[in-house]
């Protein structure tokens, strides 16, 4: 109550909160300006994002609402107070820019400098220092009323060595000036790591590399630390990486020079539902280890990622709580599980909750053995009125340290965690709202039984439901799951034959072996089809279509779903099929044989709207129905670099549409061919509807020639979609429809306000991921010339941390290519550029597997026009482009006149420039702000146009259609009898 008494100045931070709540589109665009525009460093795209964010007409009202001061300071900065244009001489009105009005009035320079300092302003409440030395003597002020620090070395996870490098040196450099000060402070000062900061490959799948490499350098800092008496604070990052860095913990724990050492300890997150467990470990490490450690117990700030990511990667479940209030639950029941544990375990509550704070003095009684915690520059009143009250419980500041520059993703997390409308300081500034409300508990507002999901969000895997249910996916940080999926891999292992089928009859031929590309040995026998073997698999697939054509679609559609559970229960066969043949990571596979169940499933789906009755409108006494047949035999040829997905999706949607499919595999991948079309078989498709007709090139030429063929599906080359065309359009008869999706010399264009972290992950992703065998992989990276240096400099130190080698094992980050051809054609690529491009990073091949397989390195080639690349590399080979931002529009034009329209990725915060470059329409597929490989089934269906593609767009809404002929049926029921309908109605 008394802290609701004086929540009419709540603070300047606070005030500024509620008047730009993040759930207004002002609150938003003022956060992803303070995320932005501090680290633009042209004017020209700094004054382009000012304008962006802020040339909305709500912002005139903001002054005349609060009188905060920092509110009011950053409205006047912004060019947008009733007061400021007054000043100027001009009237607001909605029609009109308001920043551009003001730009003209006072100049556009004095707008950017406003914009910028009211962003510094910002800054400096959520940043106690640039350095350690400032974030110290500021404190000094605090020194003598007994706070206590916690400092967080502000930036991001790092992305090469030499990022790991310089977060290292800080964390050293601040734990010894902390040392040097540490008798000044009330309490022990303290210093959080965040181990992602160390190591630029902290993820589950280089954890060998992560405890050989980041667990001596955390040893040195805490070892500092300790001699100096201050506290680490190992801080929480994402769910995926919670199982290594309790590793990590572990390792650093068990060191004898801990001993007896209270100062070492971890963050836990209440919104993960592992948050009890995590306890219980480190509980157990206590008492095991003979430690005492402290426990920082927060809410969390990565909700919205783990929830995305969660749905992204197909979980069975979500790592996070989806109620805010069972999060608040979970926070009381871990607070009590620590409190019991005192002794053991040192508590620190960060909340700037009041009921949380109430809840847990009440549950914590006369013992004084724990600490709250807040940040610097939030609830500030609530630990106020704390102090009043209870004197005797040490509140300590969460401070950061660093750079306004680094406070970016900082900030945004700390303002979504803290800065939501629900939040106890906002609500508390509206008088209307009754205080009782804000201080229902958590099981109130969960309500019995316990409503522990929110009802408006779906599991992971029924993100599509009612329609479909997503394939299962692989959490890479589990590793017990994938050390479970690893071995039933392993056990599948078994000698698999590729020959010809027809008619569900395996055809005898000539036996060769084939060849893993991971180390050249033998994997299985391919009987590749011989030449008459074409006319007899046509004759059989026409007899077939008659048969399945008749077949109802929920039938067909049946198969299709049955074949799809049937590869999620024989997950390990197919991922080890993909593994040794394709040369995919797990990573890879997984998502391979997810996409393939998804097509199965959305097609189905497709197919029972596409074949529903229809009656359309006419005329009484007449009946009118369309509907939807199958065309005959359909040739699909298929690639090697998505053998699975590609090659079933192809067949899938020829199927369920009725048509009778003959199917040439790539080359290379006729094992997984073979065993997909066995599958199918077993899973209802009748034999004669369905043909495999392995071998090279000119089994998919005779094919296409050969007179009965009523369609041709293709994924492949642009050169050999061209011959396909011609060979089509060169028979007599009728025209066939033809399906083609090529590939694409794949821009992406980054602009100076991208965030150089997320562009550095995305782009390693686009280019390097399969290898670059992708045919929506990225080729030409384009970046604005500002920032090109510092965003090349990360780009190359992150290429360098990949791991090369067999796809097996599970550090592995790139396996082979394909085959020796295609080795040897991307070498002769890499040696032709070294002539005629600047060679910016080329990668080593480890000399183990230098012998074995078909290995190509990353190279990073920088070039001067986008001319200069001609055609498609398809393999590791990034090619990297600067331009000036005024000549944008020129670097549009460039990528236009290649023809090719596959993918295009974009990089920036400006919603102007977004639309600007999507507007041109250079792409099928445009990806804003992420990596540009990894479309999804019904999500982003996939293909391009111009010499990428003839459409439609495969995994989407048109895709079907394509595959079948239509036909009205028009009857003239009154003929016979009179309009009896008609006669019935009179009466």
């Amino acid at each position: 109550e008394k802290t609701r008494a004086a929540s009419h100045r709540l603070g300047a931070i606070d005030d500024f909160l509620s008047e730009y709540s993040l759930s207004t589109e002002e609150g938003v665009a003022l956060m992803v300006l303070a995320e932005a525009l501090l680290r633009v460093p042209d004017d020209a795209t700094a004054d382009q994002l000012i304008a962006d964010k802020l040339a909305q007409p709500a912002w005139a009202s903001h002054a005349a609402t609060s009188e905060a001061l920092l509110v009011q300071a950053s409205a006047w900065a912004l060019g947008l107070t009733a007061r400021g244009f007054a000043r100027t001489g001009w009237e607001a009105n909605a029609s009109s820019s308001l920043v551009g009005a003001l730009a003209r009035r006072i100049g556009m320079g004095a707008v950017r400098v406003a914009a910028r300092q009211t962003m510094q302003i910002l800054g400096a409440h959520f940043i106690l220092g640039q350095t350690i030395e400032d974030a110290l003597h500021r404190a000094e002020q605090d020194h003598r009323t007994g706070v206590a620090y916690s400092f967080d070395m502000l930036g991001e996870g790092a992305r090469t060595a030499t990022d790991a490098e310089a977060y290292f040196t800080a964390y050293r450099r601040a734990i010894e000036a902390l040392g040097k000060s540490a008798h000044k402070f009330a309490a022990r000062p303290g210093i959080s790591i965040k181990l992602s900061a160390l190591h630029p490959r902290f993820e589950a799948i280089s954890r060998i590399r992560v405890m050989t490499e980041l667990v001596p350098r955390l040893l040195r800092l805490v070892s500092l630390a300790r001699a100096t008496d201050v506290a680490v604070t190992i801080d929480a990052e994402e769910a995926d990486r919670l199982e290594l860095s309790l590793d990590v913990f572990e390792s650093i724990c068990q060191e004898p020079e801990l001993a007896n050492w209270p100062g070492f300890g971890l963050a836990v997150q209440a919104y993960q539902k592992r948050a009890e467990a995590v306890l219980d470990h480190v509980f157990a490490l206590a008492k095991h280890y003979d430690r005492q450690f402290s426990v920082r117990l927060v809410k969390g700030a990565y909700w919205d990622t783990e929830i995305k990511r969660a749905q992204e990667r197909g979980l069975a479940d979500y790592p996070v709580f989806s109620r805010k209030a069972m999060t608040d639950l979970n926070y009381l029941v871990c607070a009590q599980k620590l409190l019991d544990a005192r002794g053991r375990i040192f508590p620190q509550f960060a909340t700037h909750n009041a009921l949380t704070v109430a809840s847990v003095i009440e549950r914590a009684g006369d013992a004084q053995s724990y600490e709250f915690q807040r940040l610097h520059g939030m609830g500030e009143l609530l630990y106020r009125t704390l102090s009043e009250t209870h004197p005797q419980i040490p509140c300590r500041v969460y401070a950061p340290v660093g750079t306004y520059r680094n406070l970016l993703a900082y900030l945004v997390r700390r303002l979504l965690e803290n800065g939501a409308n629900s939040s106890f300081v906002l609500k508390a500034r509206d008088s209307a709202i009754p205080i009782q409300s804000l201080l229902r508990r958590p099981q109130a507002l969960i309500g019995p039984p316990l409503a522990a999901r929110a009802p408006h969000l779906p599991l992971p895997l029924d993100i599509h439901m009612p329609e479909r249910r997503l394939a299962r996916g692989l959490e890479l940080g589990d590793a017990q799951g994938v050390q479970e999926c690893l071995a039933a891999i392993t056990a599948t292992v078994c000698p698999i034959t590729a020959a010809p089928f027809i008619g569900g009859k395996q055809l005898d031929g000539v036996k060769r072996a084939a060849t893993s590309p991971v180390d050249g040995e033998s994997i299985g026998e391919i009987m590749d089809t011989p030449a008459d073997a074409v006319a007899i698999a046509m004759e059989a697939a026409a007899e077939g279509f008659r048969a399945w054509s008749q077949t109802k679609v929920e039938t067909r559609a049946a198969c299709l779903e049955a074949c799809a559970d049937s590869l999620e229960k024989d997950a390990p066969h197919f991922l080890g099929l993909l593994q040794r043949e394709g040369g995919k990571t797990i990573d890879d596979a997984v998502a391979e044989l997810r996409e393939a169940i998804d097509y199965c499933r959305y097609y189905a789906a497709q197919a029972r709207r596409l074949f529903a009755p229809d009656v359309l409108p006419g005329p009484t006494g007449e009946d009118n129905r369309f509907e939807n047949l199958g065309r005959g035999v359909f040739i699909c040829i298929s690639p090697w670099n998505f053998p699975l997905a590609i090659f079933l999706g192809q067949i899938a949607a020829a199927l369920v549409t009725g048509n009778s499919v003959v199917a040439k595999p790539a080359e290379q991948t006729p094992l997984i061919a073979a065993e997909v079309i066995r599958r199918l078989h077993t899973c209802g498709v009748l034999p004669a509807a369905l043909h495999l007709l392995p071998g090279d090139g000119s089994v998919g030429a005779a094919l296409v020639k050969d007179p009965r063929v009523a369609g041709v599906v293709f994924t492949g080359s642009t050169e050999v979609a061209h011959k396909i065309n011609r060979t089509l359009a060169a028979k007599d008869g009728p025209i066939v429809p033809f399906i083609a999706e090529t590939g694409g010399i794949n821009a992406m264009i980054v602009d100076a306000t991208a965030l150089p972290e997320q562009v550095t992950d995305d782009v390693i992703t686009s280019a390097f991921r399969s290898a670059g065998q992708r045919c929506s992989a990225l080729r030409l990276l384009c970046l604005q010339d500002d920032v090109a240096d510092a965003m090349i400099a990360m780009i190359i130190g992150a290429a360098h941390e990949l791991s090369i080698g067999d796809p097996r094992d599970l550090a592995t980050h790139i396996g082979p290519v394909i085959d020796r051809d295609a080795r040897d054609t991307l070498q002769a690529a890499i040696e032709s550029a070294k002539g005629s491009a600047r060679l910016l990073h080329a990668g080593a091949i480890p000399p183990d597997i230098s012998s074995q397989g078909f290995y190509v390195a990353p190279h990073i080639f920088e070039i001067a026009k986008a001319a200069d690349l001609k055609a498609e590399i398809f393999g590791p080979v990034l090619h990297v482009l600067r331009y000036r931002a005024e000549d944008l529009d020129q670097l549009l034009d460039q990528i236009a006149a290649s023809g090719y329209g596959l993918t295009l990725g974009i990089h920036s915060r400006i919603d102007s420039t977004i639309a600007k470059i999507a507007s041109r329409h250079l792409a099928g597929n445009c990806y804003v702000n992420r990596s540009m490989i990894g479309a999804v089934v019904g999500t982003q269906p996939f293909g391009g146009f111009g010499l990428s593609g003839t459409g439609p767009k495969a995994g989407g809404p048109n895709y079907l259609a394509r595959f079948v002929r239509e036909q009205v049926l028009s009857v003239n029921t009154a003929a016979a009898g009179g309009n009896v309908r008609l006669m019935a109605a009179e009466e």
